[in-house]
This record gives structure tokens, sequence and C-alpha cells, in this order.
């Protein structure tokens, strides 16, 4: 019954007020604040045993890269932080158990969900920032940054595969999303060389990034929110827990997964007008 008055709505719309189809939408659209505003963080890093020194992105990106073959993206991002502190500090990081994150790799064990590269930065936050406020802004930075780079940019020394590889944004920080529309932009297959490489060529530039954001929080200059996604912001007004539905929430890019239909952009916003709190 609602939707047919939704529609009724509709077609009276176009009727009557010659707004036409893609008029519609604005009508009854749900505001929303848009959340893209920089916002400074400021954050003092542990003093504890889990100390964090500056570290040289580039540094980190090669490391990572030649940690790669030990144990995939999640291990190399981990490892090529978390190693140097070894050499610079000893313990607690001397006897860290590595191995734990080669769980990560092919979005864990294989089944295609978090890209192994983005856990294996999560764990590294985890490690030196105890405020969970703190660690969620910078995990979500991160990540945002992820779904909207074209990737890879890093280039090796020493490349194991000597390709040159096309950077392209996926819009998804899933491993199977993210292989997969890279290596249809590429013209690869998924399982080939080149994404393989790809995928170890983006745990560089992954890596590369925490240290970034570390260092950025150490000298209290970290600026958060720089890749805020309004597709997601425009989704949850209607979707999220402040809109009538309250049927979903995230912040991951929901396009990678859910394509909007000409139906859903004309009608949504009607029947969002139309269905009860």
């Amino acid at each position: 019954m609602k939707r047919r008055k939704a529609i009724k709505m509709s077609l009276g719309v176009i009727g009557g007020g010659g707004l036409g189809l893609f008029a519609i939408p604005n009508l009854f659209k749900p505001k929303y604040e848009p959340q893209n505003d920089p916002v400074e963080v400021e954050y003092n890093l542990s003093s504890d045993s889990w100390r964090y020194e500056f570290l040289d992105p580039d540094t980190t990106a090669e490391f990572a890269y030649q940690q790669y073959s030990n144990g995939s993206c999640m291990y190399a991002v981990f490892a090529s932080v978390v190693m140097q502190l070894s050499d610079k500090y000893g313990e607690p990081y001397k006897s860290f158990p590595y191995h734990i994150f080669r769980y990560g790799h092919g979005g864990i064990a294989g089944y295609g969900t978090i890209c192994g590269a983005l856990n294996g930065a999560s764990a590294v936050l985890g490690l030196f920032i105890a405020d969970r406020d703190v660690l969620d802004r910078v995990v979500t930075d991160i990540f945002q940054w992820y779904e909207k780079t074209p990737l890879p940019l890093f280039k090796p020394r020493k490349p194991a595969n000597d390709f040159i590889l096309p950077a392209f944004a996926t819009d998804s920080v899933l491993c199977h999303v993210s292989n997969t529309s890279w290596s249809k932009m590429a013209g690869v297959k998924v399982d080939s060389d080149e994404r393989k490489e790809r995928c170890r060529r983006l745990s560089c530039d992954v890596a590369a990034k925490v240290v970034t954001a570390l260092n950025d929080i150490s000298l209290n200059k970290y600026i958060g929110n720089k890749y805020a996604n309004e597709n997601v912001n425009s989704c949850l007004a209607c979707h999220g827990k402040s809109g009538k539905l309250d049927d979903s929430f995230g912040k991951m890019d929901c396009n990678s997964c859910h394509k909007e239909s000409v139906g859903h952009r004309t009608f949504s916003n009607i029947h969002y007008k139309v269905i009860s709190e």
C-alpha cells in the first residue's frame, strides 16, 4: 500500500509539476551532514614498552616489499614497521610472533574479505594507539584513502617482476572486489603474475601510509577525515541509525557492492517520505 502511494505521488509530481524523473529525488531527500571537513587529531603515543619512533615511509615500503614473500600482504605491512623498531630497541619487538599475521593473505586465508594490507595496517596502528576513538579515526582515514586512491604507486628498486603496472582506484576495501576490479581494468587475469605483483606493491603503499600517519601523530600534526566518502553519508541518511529505515551501518563505499539503479535513484526518496518512522 505504501509502495502504491509512493508511485502515485511520483506520477503526480511528474504529470502535474513537469519536474521530470531526475528532479524527484531532491524533493524529499533526507538532510545529512557532510563529514569531509578536516579534523585535527591530538594524541600522545604511548610511552610504555610499545613505543614508536619516526620511520621513513620510503624505507618502510622497500622493507615491506622484501618481507612480502615471507607471509604475503598483512605480514608484510606489520613486519615492515615492527621489525624496524626491533632493530632500534630490541625487546619486546624482537620476540614478537610475526607469523600470526600470515593468516591475512587473500582477504583472510584466501576468503576474499578485508584486504590483508589494511588488516596489517590496523594491527600496526592498534599496537601504538590505545585510544579507540583516535584509532577508529586513523583506521577510517586509511581505509577511505585506499578506496579512492589509484594504486599501486610504489616502484621497487629491485622488482621481483619488472612490470609497469597501471594504478586504479577500486572503491573497495574487500580483497576480492579490489582484485577483481583492478584486474578487469588492467586487462589481466586475477591469477596472473601482474595481479600478484600489484598486491605486493600495494602492500608497500599501505605500509608507507601507516608510518606517515604515525609520524604525523607523533609530531601532533595529524589531520584526519581527508577522504570521507559522501556516497556513504548519502546512503546512511536513509539506511543508517538516524534514518527511518535504520537497516544498515558501516563506512565502506556502498557502490562497490550495491549499484544504484535508475528506479532507486528516481523513487527512493519518495518512498522514504511515505514510510512510517
